[in-house]
């Protein structure tokens, strides 16, 4: 459940990008006031009001007809490094060449930010006089992953974030003990073995499947573990794409799976070391094994296909609405 990859912002911008620009447009069109460029009262009051709906703004300036910066950044929460931004030449900047040229309100593709150094977009849009004449530019910057968290309607999730990574975490560290206390098991049982291999007895041939039984249920939670804490915790998980929890389900079968059939093939050996008395079990568990893997073979290829059409579908649909 980490943030937003690279490559999973990107996709998603390039999937709505006709609705990021249509929301960044009405937004800067809004701000479209002569006095915006004289007072910076009325421009943080403006920031403020525009956050309590879009909390993905995050600065906002504006500038002269030459493209010289004639504010401070105007932050929700300031640092003292706001003021350093007057007077700097923002005329090379995309946002600033598009406003002027096409003489409305004009949206960059997303760039890295050098306020925050994240992901972000800047809309700008020109001021004009009552005689018509440009008399400067609003500019806004905008995170990128807010944003599409915003679009998604995923911001809520976003803020339970860490306690739900805390929470894994724990789970993942019991599992982890789990795993250390039966690999000390499964060593006390082959010193045990070794130091009393000489005894004769029924049983001794059969004591090294006590320890690989230890060592296969360590391998079995350890695996189990690792699904967690990279699923949960380090990977990005996007939960609106469907492959993503068919990846999480594949992985917990397949781990569960793997436990099964070692169980499996460990219950086969004893029946035939032994009197043949649990021959049947093995039998048994062996067909639970394939059955899994069966099952899990359908739900991967009917998942696979039914994402396929949903995302052709999607496609079809915004093809259909830019025309």
């Amino acid at each position: 459940m980490s943030t937003l990859s690279y490559i999973a912002l990107m996709e998603r911008f390039q999937e709505h990008r006709a609705t990021v620009r249509d929301l960044l447009t009405s937004i800067i069109t809004g701000l479209s006031d002569a006095r915006l460029l004289e007072d910076a009262s009325i421009r943080r009051r403006a920031l403020h009001d525009i956050r309590q709906h879009y909390p993905f703004v995050k600065l906002l300036y504006t500038l002269d007809t030459e493209g010289r910066q004639t504010s401070d950044n105007e932050v929700e929460e300031r640092t003292g490094d706001e003021e350093q931004a007057r007077g700097r030449d923002r005329s090379h900047r995309p946002y600033f060449t598009a406003a002027r040229e096409s003489g409305g309100p004009a949206i960059t593709d997303p760039y890295l930010s050098s306020a925050d150094h994240h992901l972000c977009l800047s809309a700008a849009t020109p001021v004009y006089t009552e005689e018509g004449q440009p008399a400067g530019y609003v500019v806004i910057d905008c995170d990128l992953a807010e944003m599409v968290a915003f679009l998604m309607g995923d911001g809520g999730r976003r803020r339970f974030q860490p306690l739900f990574k805390g929470i894994y975490g724990l789970i993942v560290g019991g599992l982890m003990a789990v795993v250390a206390a039966l690999l000390v098991a499964a060593g006390l049982e082959v010193a045990a073995m070794v130091q009393n291999g000489s005894e004769a007895g029924i049983d001794r041939h059969l004591r090294p499947f006590t320890a690989i039984i230890f060592l296969t249920l360590a391998l079995a939670v350890f695996d189990l573990g690792k699904t967690i804490l990279e699923e949960e915790v380090l990977m990005h998980k996007d939960i609106f794409r469907h492959s993503s929890t068919r990846r999480t389900i594949t992985r917990f079968v397949a781990a569960i799976l793997i436990a099964v059939s070692i169980e499996a093939l460990l219950m086969m050996f004893k029946a035939a070391l032994g009197d043949g008395s649990g021959i049947m079990g093995a039998v048994w568990m062996m067909f639970t094994a394939v059955g899994l893997l069966v099952g899990l073979g359908i739900y991967v290829y009917l998942g696979a296909r039914a994402e396929t059409i949903l995302l052709r579908t999607a496609r079809q649909g915004r093809r259909e609405g830019a025309e």
